[in-house]
């Protein structure tokens, strides 16, 4: 068995993790694999059952971080059959598997099997010849110091609305409770097929977030006279320049997600937002 290994960028945080990662795996015989970028971070020495490569064909990939090294991880694995096992070390960790107080366990789980799949799906953005997958959210909004953005959106070839605002977030249930809640969006459980669209400071009383059928794509047009910004979980990847138009689809079991058995969405949502709550 192998498996990959990816950390956030506080290295300090996950060093300690790593060495307990690194005994665990030597105690099931499974070999780690770490990109130069990772060795470095964590001065690894190459051995037997520690291996340098580039992302690859690993059996699985296991995360010691928050929602964004997650969100890197299920990138890099879309479209394969290669689970992320996430260990919680960000300030939320909606997405992890388990919290950093219980990986020595969860390292014991993950090399064992000893887990359930949960298949995300993403919205797919089409944009300047090329396609992102979002796990989270798309977010499209004006640029520091220029005008209110004005943006049109169409769905199942109809126009549905024109708004004013900074700008507009498209999210899937996974990320429904990231950028989306923020805007007075609904959260979406996991499982739900759809998506949903909420607007980022409209300057309207009407502008109200709509859950979008999974048939359906969506075609995004700035009517402003300046370029937007356009955001792909959390990354930057490009403009929507003035009078253009970009689209995107919603697309089922893109990633694999590992949780521990049992695991519940609405425990979760309670458990990591009431905490900040308290």
């Amino acid at each position: 068995m192998r498996a990959q290994v990816l950390t956030h960028r506080s290295h300090g945080e996950t060093l300690p993790a790593i060495g307990e990662l690194i005994v665990a795996a030597e105690r099931a015989g499974v070999t780690l694999v770490f990109d130069d970028d990772e060795a470095v971070k964590h001065d690894i020495k190459a051995r037997p059952g520690v291996e340098f490569a580039p992302c690859g064909e690993e059996d699985i990939c296991i995360v010691l971080g928050g929602d964004g090294t997650i969100l890197r991880a299920l990138q890099l694995h879309a479209g394969t059959q290669i689970p992320v096992f996430a260990v919680n070390f960000g300030a939320i960790g909606f997405l992890s598997t388990v919290e950093r107080a219980d990986m020595a366990e969860g390292f014991a789980a993950a090399f064992a099997g000893d887990y359930e799949l949960l298949e995300l799906p993403a919205l797919t953005l089409e944009l300047a010849g090329e396609q992102y997958p979002a796990f989270n959210d798309i977010a499209i909004h004006r640029k520091v110091g220029e005008r209110v953005a004005e943006i049109s959106y169409a769905l199942d070839g109809e126009v549905a609305g024109s708004v004013r605002c900074d700008g507009l977030v498209l999210a899937t249930p996974a990320g429904s409770t990231g950028y989306n809640l923020a805007n007075g969006g609904p959260v979406m459980a996991w499982g739900v097929e759809g998506y949903v669209v909420s607007f980022i400071a409209p300057h309207t009383l009407n502008a109200r977030a709509l859950v979008v059928a999974p048939a359906d794509p969506i075609y995004l047009t700035n009517d402003s006279a300046e370029p937007l910004d356009v955001v792909v979980d959390g990354r930057p990847v490009g403009e929507l320049p003035s009078r253009h138009s970009m689209r995107a689809r919603f697309e089922l079991d893109r990633a694999k997600l590992a949780q521990r058995h049992g695991s519940s969405f609405y425990r979760r949502l309670r458990q990591k937002f009431g905490r900040l709550a308290s």
